[in-house]
């Protein structure tokens, strides 16, 4: 695991990179993103309904593979979304978009 992946294990996407506490809140609902340049990271999905999550999410990263780009992350077909705060579910790397 290289420096920058390391930084981002238990953290959740778009939590500043110096704040003292980037983990997860406990009355709050996350995807966990698997693979790619974002795997480990925890996606806040509070508030998202379920055809929304079923969408998937481009995220703007610096660690694609065209940094400002976007990594793809979906859900795969058949996994339910677990209800209530904490992880709900995974969202997988499918590739990366300019």
């Amino acid at each position: 695991m290289d420096g920058d992946e390391q930084l981002l294990n238990g953290r959740v996407y778009g939590a500043d990179h110096d704040d003292p506490n980037p983990g997860p809140l406990p009355d709050r609902t996350y995807a966990e993103l698997v693979g790619g340049p974002l795997d480990g990271l925890l996606l806040d999905i509070h508030g998202w309904r379920t055809d929304e999550v079923d969408d998937g999410a481009a995220l703007v990263t610096e660690l694609s593979r065209w940094p400002g780009g976007r990594a793809l992350y979906d859900p795969r077909p058949g996994e339910s979304l677990k209800p209530g705060p904490g992880v709900a579910c995974r969202l997988y790397y499918s590739g990366d978009t300019p």
